[in-house]
């Protein structure tokens, strides 16, 4: 049984996931099979109607399909914010048909929110191998100016035809690909909180995104190049990704610090030249930031931690609220760092016992790290090669901002990461002036 039938089978949401060349002449079939006796809506955008969403309709009707007239997005700054969900919500208020979601993120993040809140189940046609999301329990939607992952269940049904997948635009198979690359440093967070006895590995959640992850991202040049077999296996990647989140009802098994970044940069409404990042680019610089990361912390000798030191410097909880609401001042979210950080506090007794974990335990925690872990370099030639963006500066983020950013995304998750031994440590610092200095990876002035 393949890695994907497994997987399905562990999933509670998504019934029937179909991934080949030929998959596109099943959606008719496939959608009688699910739904029977029921309407079908496709849901798309102008570009994923033209590119996929106008042969579904066809097919359903010569197939009999009973079909409502398509909803189109149409306009041109569409993206993944709250008021598009509550426009798709208001028109599927009006009857019972059941929503095709004919696209990648946007447009799927959209329908299964709107899906969820009129009481329906959805069917996904994936255009792109773009992202993890399509089997993914929850929607990632913007809303009152952050990003935030709404509950909702995953697709019934996901259809992904490799073909179409194949011909998709380069960026968008480059984003899935630095999107599954971020399985790798998500898993190393996973790894730590595990270690320090924050937050167990949830081994099925586990077995399902990792294993088979480096296979899946072993051919950057044909991914880029459109190559069935790769683009195959990429797809499948995400689509396992997606199903660990819906086993765990948590994005932790797909995301860590990496993920972190491109959150906050969001939520700051960055664009560069006044457009939005694809959330597949602002996660390639991500991980590439926290692989740099780890190349230093697995060059650190916490074996000899200084614990009374990093005790010293960790704040009390009047000190941090503090610090979380200075640094979100003058923002549209204010709270948030407050919230968040409030939420994963510890004691100085706690912080005690954990760090004496890490010390005690270093060697072990190290060997799991390193062979998690895939070296910068390696990881930066990897996305080069598939043609995501490898410096801050190719989405519009300076090498300042950066080291700001690995500053603040502690701040605004509750999810335990590297960036959060980092600071209960005491070695933040240390290590952004070794990236940032002189000799490091981003020198700045």
């Amino acid at each position: 049984m393949s890695k994907v039938a497994t997987a399905l089978e562990s999933a509670n949401e998504t019934k029937a996931l179909i991934i080949s060349k030929e998959a596109l002449f099943q959606a008719s079939n496939l959608f009688k099979e699910q739904f029977p006796n029921q309407t079908a809506i496709i849901i798309a955008d102008t570009i994923t109607y033209g590119v996929l969403g106008k042969q579904i309709e066809t097919q359903f009707n010569e197939k009999g399909v009973q079909q409502l007239e398509p909803y189109i997005y149409t306009d041109p700054e569409l993206y993944a914010e709250y008021k598009f969900v509550d426009e798709l919500v208001a028109v599927l208020k009006t009857h019972q048909a059941i929503p095709v979601a004919v696209g990648s993120g946007t447009i799927n993040d959209l329908t299964k929110l709107a899906a969820h809140l009129t009481n329906r189940p959805y069917m996904c046609v994936a255009t792109a191998a773009s992202m993890d999301g399509y089997t993914a329990f929850g929607a990632s939607i913007t809303a009152n100016g952050a990003k935030q992952t709404f509950n909702c269940p995953a697709p019934q049904v996901c259809l992904a035809d490799t073909t179409i997948l194949s011909a998709a635009p380069t960026a968008m198979t480059a984003s899935g690909y630095a999107d599954l690359f971020a399985k790798i440093t998500a898993g190393a967070d996973w790894i730590f909180a595990d270690a320090l006895g924050v937050e167990p590995i949830d081994e099925t959640a586990w077995s399902i995104v990792q294993d088979g992850l480096h296979e899946a991202l072993a051919d950057p040049k044909g991914t880029r190049n459109g190559e069935i077999t790769a683009v195959t296996q990429l797809t499948e990647g995400l689509m396992l990704g997606g199903f660990a989140m819906q086993w765990s009802k948590s994005s932790r098994p797909a995301s860590g610090a990496e993920h972190q970044f491109s959150h906050l940069w969001n939520m700051e409404h960055h664009l560069n030249n006044g457009e939005h990042v694809s959330h597949g680019f602002q996660v390639s610089i991500g991980t590439l930031a926290i692989t740099a990361l780890y190349d230093v912390v697995l060059k650190t000798d916490f074996e000899n931690l200084d614990i009374e030191a990093a005790l010293k410097q960790w704040p009390t909880k009047e000190e941090l609220k503090e610090q979380s609401l200075a640094i979100f001042k003058d923002t549209d979210f204010p709270e948030i760092g407050l919230q968040e950080t409030a939420a994963k506090y510890i004691d100085h007794q706690e912080l005690a016992q954990q760090l004496q974990t890490l010390k005690d335990n270093w060697s072990s925690i190290k060997a799991r790290l390193a062979k998690q872990i895939i070296p910068f370099e390696e990881a930066k030639t990897r996305l080069a090669t598939v043609g995501a963006p490898t410096e801050p500066e190719h989405i519009g983020i300076t090498k300042e901002k950066l080291k700001e950013t690995f500053i603040s995304a502690q701040y605004i998750r509750r999810r335990f990461t590297i960036l959060d031994v980092a600071v209960r440590t005491g070695y933040l610092n240390q290590w952004l002036n070794q990236l940032f200095g002189k000799d490091g990876i981003w020198k700045t002035a």
